[in-house]
């Protein structure tokens, strides 16, 4: 425990100097000036450990230390930019509630299909099931939890219609394989653990899964249908 503390603070000291100079440098002091009159023969006394109040410190571990804690540091910002939903003002009951599962979707934990009816630019109303964790993959859903766009569903989506022009589609997803020519209704089957997923309000909605209806002023109607992955043993 002790080594990962001194570890740590050696990284937090490593990150406040620029150049490996500048770290020997912080080290030296006023009187080794004095009595060396020499900066480039202090700082390679500090280097040699003859001098200096720290941690000695080869360039090249310094410099390998220095990359790491960087490499680090940009990990750590790339995670948290990861989630669209982060920073923003979610006004909307259906904008918060995707962002609770936006995460879980992205590190593929669940697998939630959205089904969304709305009208769209041209007023023709629409209904589909989208597939949340693909799009998430495949667009930018800052748009999104911006409100700058509206999510709707797509011809390209698990399912799609268009109440007036009746164009219906329905497409397969990495996710999910759609079962529409069936007794019991429009049906789901997770590529992942081959579980059905049944989004008929009336019948229960297969297992690992919960179907919760969101009241929402973007949509005329939206139901998140929330799937937990789980791998086929």
């Amino acid at each position: 425990m002790e080594e990962e503390e001194t570890a740590s603070a050696m990284e937090g000291i490593i990150t406040q100097f620029n150049t490996y100079e500048d770290f020997l440098d912080s080290q030296i002091t006023s009187l080794d000036l004095f009595y060396l009159e020499d900066e480039e023969l202090a700082r390679q006394l500090v280097e040699l450990g003859y001098r200096g109040s720290g941690e000695v410190l080869k360039r090249e571990e310094f410099e390998a230390r220095k990359a790491a804690a960087e490499a680090s540091r940009l990990s750590q910002r790339t995670q948290q930019k990861i989630l669209s939903s982060a920073g923003k003002e979610l006004k909307d009951n259906f904008l918060k509630a995707l962002a609770l599962r936006e995460e879980a979707n992205r590190n593929g934990k669940m697998t939630s299909i959205i089904f969304i009816r709305d009208k769209n630019s041209h007023g023709q109303e629409l209904s589909g099931y989208i597939d949340f964790a693909h799009r998430l993959k495949t667009e930018d859903f800052e748009v999104y939890f911006s409100g700058k766009k509206k999510l709707l569903p797509r011809p390209t989506d698990l399912s799609f219609y268009n109440w007036e022009t009746h164009v219906s589609t329905s497409n397969a997803s990495p996710n999910y394989q759609v079962i529409a020519e069936n007794s019991s209704g429009l049906l789901f089957k997770n590529k992942r653990d081959r579980k059905i997923l049944n989004v008929d309000p009336k019948a229960p909605p297969g297992d690992n899964t919960t179907r919760t209806p969101i009241q929402s002023h973007l949509y005329t109607q939206a139901v998140i249908h929330d799937h937990i992955t789980r791998r086929k043993t």
